[in-house]
């Protein structure tokens, strides 16, 4: 399978979370863990976005498609693996998980007043088991990293864009 270097829409898929809070970090890993095993086309972007909020927003300047892999809090059991788009996402980012979450809400609003909000967006998450201090994931939410790497893969398919396995 080729990579079409500089063709299709740009794409950034962006993992948000704190490393040293437990589960908050699973966004960052999964992002970490494409990186690592994935080669991508120029036009897709696969950024640890940790816990940076507005400092984010020259990214999502030029964006058609924007995927958000974080915890989310779904009062569902640790570990629940979801997918939010379109009208799902500013219900989900009501409620707060994390200290960056406000940060993600609001770095969406300041994209969209500013003209920069992508096309399509996507929240790819798991509900976390623990946010307390510790560097360390939950076993419930680290047995879903791979399941949360797919769910990104398939995404990514189905907007026309085929990474490389490295």
């Amino acid at each position: 399978m080729s990579v079409q270097i500089g063709s299709g829409p740009r794409v950034l898929v962006l993992g948000i979370g704190n490393l040293v809070m437990s589960d908050d970090g699973v966004g960052v890993k999964v992002v970490q863990k494409l990186q690592r095993e994935y080669r991508f086309a120029q036009t897709v972007e696969i950024m640890d976005g940790g816990t940076l909020g507005l400092d984010l927003l020259p990214k999502l300047e030029g964006v058609e498609r924007l995927i958000v892999v974080d915890a989310v809090e779904t009062g569902e059991a640790p570990g629940t693996c979801v997918r939010l788009a379109g009208e799902e996402l500013p219900i989900a980012l009501e409620t707060k998980v994390s200290p960056h979450q406000m940060g993600l809400k609001d770095l969406l609003s300041v994209a969209e007043l500013l003209g920069h909000s992508p096309r399509e967006m996507v929240l790819v998450g798991v509900q976390p088991g623990s946010i307390e201090m510790d560097t360390e994931l939950t076993a419930a939410v680290e047995a879903k990293i791979e399941e949360l790497v797919g769910m990104v893969l398939e995404e990514l398919d189905l907007w026309g864009v085929h990474p490389v396995p490295i």
